[in-house]
């Protein structure tokens, strides 16, 4: 992934010196369990930990000419071992190191994704308890519904992310698998013992059934739920985006002093950090396919799979790292309009209490067709007038409707704690402590 969207925590993990850090552990730790079942020396064993060591430029420089990495930084390790390294990766395959490593850098960076999960639910569940009861009008299909309150917003994005987490543990469970099964995954020239030694140091628990590669469904289901985390990122960002729209105004990213928004136009103030986010979003949700389609390989294993996740495991990784960093960002500093959320509400004259009039009048005998048909006629009257018109004197100035309802009742009808009476019903199951 490119600078501009990553961070360096995460990028570190898919370093060239993180990688092969992680294939030289593989490896020595296979040769310490080798060493204690008696099959190489012990003091092999210790020297490829006491002069284990490799140069990037000279591996890169070795696979020039051999064409296969694990080779190239196996003779590199072995130009600084000496004789000792004729013991390494006895009875072992690359696919041992390879697979076992990927595993290892996924689940490393499941780890920081979910570390960015729980800022950014500290940072929603704040912002919610802020605005637990700042009324805002709730929109489907985008037009004016029924009054909700902000925080519910926030509370419903909270309950989606804490999803998003509890999905990313289940992801990192299910990746965190370790190969060391020799060709074709019978362990014919490695005791199973040797796998379970470096799987447990190595963080890992054992696979069952290797068959030269470790199965990559498990690599799908990890990039297809990092896929599902990039949607719920899109669905608060596209929020964001909707609320910040001149019409509507309720809610704005933070502009900074001296930023600007547009070369030409002095006055803009775009929503630049939320439209990056949807970006990103599609990123992420991209790499997704490519790994389920690397769930297909040819009998033991082919590599049709090692182009795609030299690819998708960093760039999947660093980019939802980075949006779920910018995202917990940007709710930290939402600034937030109670003032213009008022005015939306009001602005149609009421007409967001159409529903709680329409079931009074069932109540009090008209069928639902009538009841609907009479409220629906004094509301599209009131959207003709553009909300200048109010609802609630229509409504009283109807005989049809006053001769089944009380004109206080009807009053009382338009009185938005009516709305929010359940909010910390709903605010106790999201946040049960």
């Amino acid at each position: 992934m490119i600078p501009r969207y990553s961070r360096p925590e995460m990028t570190a993990i898919w370093s060239p010196e993180a990688k092969f850090r992680i294939w030289f552990e593989i490896e020595a730790h296979a040769c310490d369990a080798q060493a204690d079942l008696g099959v190489i020396p012990p003091a092999a064993a210790a020297a490829v930990w006491e002069r284990g060591a490799w140069d990037i430029a000279r591996i890169d420089e070795i696979e020039r000419e051999v064409k296969h990495d694990v080779i190239a930084f196996l003779t590199s390790l072995a130009e600084n071992v000496g004789d000792e390294a004729r013991f390494v990766h006895q009875g072992m395959t690359s696919s041992d190191v390879l697979d076992t490593c990927f595993n290892v850098q996924l689940a490393r960076a499941a780890d920081i994704l979910i570390a960015d999960l729980d800022g950014l639910l500290a940072v929603l569940k704040r912002r919610a308890e802020e605005h637990k009861y700042t009324l805002t009008i709730g929109r489907s299909h985008g037009i004016h519904a029924e009054p909700t309150t902000f925080g519910l917003k926030l509370a419903q994005a909270y309950a989606e992310f804490d999803r998003s987490r509890t999905r990313m543990i289940t992801a990192r469970d299910e990746i965190a698998t370790c190969a060391i099964s020799g060709a074709v995954g019978t362990f014919a020239n490695i005791d199973p013992r040797i796998e379970a030694h470096v799987a447990e140091k190595m963080g890992l628990a054992v696979e069952p059934v290797s068959t030269q590669v470790i199965p990559r469904d498990r690599h799908a289901m990890f990039f297809a739920t990092l896929g599902v985390v990039a949607s719920s990122v899109e669905r608060l960002a596209t929020e964001v985006r909707h609320l910040q729209r001149t019409e509507v105004l309720e809610a704005e990213e933070y502009f900074s002093p001296g930023q600007k928004g547009s070369s030409a136009m002095p006055h803009k103030r775009n929503p630049v950090l939320t439209e990056n986010l949807t970006g990103l979003a599609r990123l992420v949700r991209g790499y997704a396919l490519p790994a389920m389609e690397n769930v297909a390989l040819w009998h033991e294993r082919d590599i049709s799979h090692s182009s795609v996740e030299r690819n998708i495991g960093p760039d999947a990784t660093v980019t939802l790292d980075f949006a779920l960093a910018r995202l917990t960002a940007v709710m930290d500093k939402l600034v937030i309009y109670p003032e213009t959320m008022q005015a939306n509400l009001d602005r149609l004259g009421g007409l967001v209490n159409s529903q709680r009039v329409l079931l009074a009048l069932t109540q009090a005998g008209l069928s639902r067709e009538e009841a609907y048909a009479l409220v629906q006629r004094h509301a599209m009257a009131v959207w003709q007038s553009g909300g200048q018109t109010g609802l609630m004197d229509l409504l009283l100035d109807d005989a049809a409707v006053t001769d089944r309802l009380d004109p206080a009742a009807v009053r009382a009808m338009f009185d938005m704690d009516y709305h929010t009476k359940h909010v910390d019903t709903i605010f106790a199951r999201v946040f049960p402590d």
